[in-house]
């Protein structure tokens, strides 16, 4: 598997180290997550190498590695253990949400910050018989020691709605409130102020299914592009942080194609805007993209 049709770097010369993870047991609505991962890497090759946000080419200054696909929950964790992730920004493609608690645990010391962007808080200690399940990895992140900032839920149960407002390490910016423009400027604010090590998880049914169909979950509302790109920016233009991870989950392929080539921007954006916070773009011009031929 090939990111944009870029040549595969080896693990210890990639900037970038992409890690499919085709795991999906647990889901309990529409069934195909585990495609997720080939079908955004194949929507990939559908985008321009500049990126325009930030007007650069990343990929002439970066090198990318897409790693082996994980199929087993059980082999997540250790498969981590064996990459070097200093000075790497890795991107896990799910996938159901239930793997970023296996990510975290190989890539986060306790007391850092999970930004959480997903429709749902995902707070379950246990659903239908299963603590892995899609419905419990907030659960597990938080046990793990860590805080948490929750963005664009719109969907819990009653139980979870207390724990929201009575966890001291649970910040919540639900979906209806990120509406008020003073409410998105506090969360964007609250961004701004983190401090120490931050991994953010992207769960694709945060966003409004208008724009995003093709997820397992999905629910009336979200936030929309230019949103996540708010979010995105003020994370990885945050000087007082590092950035450990990223995940991108929950997606399932459709016909129209238009999901996986949101996701698979949503990709490019998190890759521009990391590469652009660590100088990449000062370096000398030697990434994936001046290897290969292109128009």
């Amino acid at each position: 598997m090939h990111y944009q049709f870029l040549p595969n770097a080896s693990v210890d010369d990639a900037d970038i180290l992409i890690l499919p993870i085709a795991y999906e047991e647990s889901v309990c609505a529409k069934e195909g997550t585990k495609k997720a991962p080939l079908a955004i890497l194949k929507a990939s090759e559908q985008l321009e190498y500049y990126e325009e946000e930030l007007m650069w080419s990343p990929m002439k200054y970066m090198q990318v590695r897409v790693c082996e696909e994980i199929s087993e929950h059980e082999k997540i964790a250790s498969f981590i253990s064996t990459l070097p992730l200093k000075n790497r920004l890795l991107l896990s493609i799910g996938g159901e949400h239930s793997i970023t608690p296996e990510i975290t645990s190989k890539c986060l010391d306790t007391k850092s910050t999970i930004v959480f962007l997903d429709a749902h808080a995902d707070l379950r200690e246990s659903y239908q018989g299963s603590t892995k399940s899609h419905a419990t990895p907030s659960h597990h992140l938080l046990s793990q020691g860590h805080k948490m900032i929750m963005i664009g839920v719109r969907s819990l149960f009653e139980s979870e709605a207390t724990r929201v407002v009575s966890d001291k390490n649970i910040e919540y910016y639900s979906d209806r409130e990120l509406q008020k423009s003073t409410v998105k400027e506090k969360m964007l604010h609250s961004l701004s102020a983190i401090e120490g090590d931050v991994y953010l998880s992207i769960d694709m049914d945060v966003f409004n299914p208008a724009h995003v169909p093709g997820v397992g979950t999905p629910q009336p509302g979200g936030i929309d592009w230019y949103c996540a790109i708010d979010i995105i920016e003020r994370l990885f233009f945050n000087k007082k942080i590092v950035i450990k991870g990223v995940d991108i989950v929950e997606l399932v392929p459709e016909s129209s194609n238009v999901s996986q080539i949101f996701a698979a921007k949503l990709m490019q954006k998190i890759i521009s805007f990391w590469g652009k916070s660590q100088g990449c773009d000062t370096k000398e011009m030697c990434g994936a993209q001046m290897s290969i031929e292109y128009e």
